[in-house]
């Protein structure tokens, strides 16, 4: 089919690359955006969005950003900031979950799972084989 051929020519990539992902556990993964989200809020993003809100800048594609949005809605008076930052969370950690999904099914990327956090070396050994092949392969 050629909508299958086509799906294939636009998965290919132009150069010889290698892929490498980091993962861990789920669980650690969301705990670790929402302590993100934490941070951020910590580091002004309410102050931040705020200013935008009082210059009146409503209809710009980069308020529907993850963040602005959730956040404009407080100002806004639909939800507590209670609310606003649990749906940044909520929006944040389906939009990792988006992104881990793409990447599986649409590139060739070889996974290392961190959750440990022992596996610098081992990653390390992996790019390192990987150059070397590709050095020995361009001679």
């Amino acid at each position: 089919k050629m909508s299958n051929q086509l799906e294939k020519q636009e998965n290919e990539l132009l150069y010889d690359v290698s892929l490498i992902g980091l993962t861990m556990d789920r669980e650690m993964l969301y705990d670790r955006i929402n302590l993100r989200v934490d941070i951020m809020m910590d580091q002004g993003l309410l102050e931040e969005v705020e200013g935008l809100y009082n210059r009146g800048i409503r209809d710009c594609q980069s308020i529907q950003a993850i963040g602005y949005k959730e956040i404009y809605d407080y100002f806004e008076g639909r939800v507590s900031l209670e609310e606003a930052v649990s749906q940044l969370k909520t929006n944040s950690r389906r939009y990792a979950k988006r992104q881990l999904t793409w990447f599986r099914n649409k590139m060739d990327v070889t996974w290392f799972d961190v959750t440990d956090g022992e596996k610098t070396s081992e990653i390390l050994r992996y790019i390192e084989g990987k150059l070397q092949l590709k050095s020995n392969n361009s001679k």
